[in-house]
């Protein structure tokens, strides 16, 4: 039977930088490394918030990227 082991969590925030020549727009992500693997969604959002806040682009999306390893 397969296990799993996870191997660490990684908040990515994903900001509206602006507009392009064609109308549609712009992103750009920051991604925040040894993340707490604990740490709850709603503590997660609330960092977010707290760093948005810090930033002159709009936030637009948070991601949670849990990086696992399947062993046999």
């Amino acid at each position: 039977m397969a296990m799993e082991l996870l191997l660490g969590t990684k908040l990515r925030l994903v900001f509206e930088a602006g507009i392009n020549d064609e109308g549609k727009p712009v992103y750009k992500a920051k991604t925040f490394s040894n993340v707490k693997q604990e740490a709850t969604v709603d503590q997660l959002f609330q960092a977010a918030q707290a760093i948005s806040v810090l930033c002159k682009d709009t936030l637009n999306k948070v991601e949670r990227n849990d990086s696992t390893e399947i062993l046999a």
